[in-house]
């Protein structure tokens, strides 16, 4: 059987779910025992070991090509890619890490050991949150998605960081509606389905967090 080892509030290995469960591919889930490892792995049948969120993607488009998360349409692929990056990148850096790596444990993330909050930091993370969901729903309102009328790979990146944000209720839903209705969408699709059922020990998530109309 596959495996895919992960760590449940990482948004990469969140996305490396979201792209196993699209290109309906049989695996086996495994949270890590170690969070300082590389991650997230996953382990092909024939024994071929991708780690990274990078490489599992270029693993996954490159042996399963059947469903395509990357359009074929050369300028949607290159915007797809470039939220892609964004959501691996500055996002990551100035939302996700200010908020998430703040409230959460390094069992769950694989953030440097753990402190007590500094609610300085989140509130930063806060203000950058708020920029980046205009941006998200100024994106949505002019393409459909992100990129192009079919969600693709960046749509599953940059949802992948809103789902761990959403988990702490950290997202201003209300304030921006397009942000809102995409990601509901995004939320819907069935390769979501494992990550609305996460439940951390102790740390229950936000009242809305796995309904799909809130």
């Amino acid at each position: 059987m596959r495996r895919l080892i992960h760590l449940m509030l990482s948004p990469s290995c969140r996305l490396a779910r979201l792209v196993v469960a699209e290109k309906r591919v049989a695996c086996d889930p495994a949270h890590a025992e170690d969070a300082r490892n590389p991650l997230p792995v996953f382990i092909d049948l024939d024994g071929t070991r991708a780690e990274g969120i990078w490489a599992i993607v270029d693993h996954l488009e490159t042996n399963f090509p059947e469903h395509p998360l990357a359009p074929d349409d050369a300028d949607e692929r290159r915007a797809s890619l470039r939220w892609l990056d964004w959501a691996m990148g500055p996002f990551h850096e100035q939302v996700t890490q200010r908020i998430v790596y703040e409230k959460a444990g390094q069992r769950f993330t694989g953030a440097p050991g753990r402190r007590a909050p500094d609610m300085n930091v989140i509130r930063a993370g806060r203000e950058e949150l708020k920029v980046a969901l205009a941006a998200i729903g100024r994106a949505v309102e002019g393409n459909g998605n992100l990129s192009g009328r079919a969600p693709a790979l960046g749509d599953l990146a940059v949802a992948a960081h809103l789902s761990v944000l959403d988990y702490f209720g950290e997202v201003p839903w209300s304030e921006y509606p397009a942000a809102n209705e995409w990601y509901v969408r995004m939320k819907s699709r069935p390769s979501f389905r494992s990550i609305l059922a996460d439940r951390v020990p102790g740390q229950p998530p936000a009242a809305h967090y796995a309904e799909l109309d809130f």
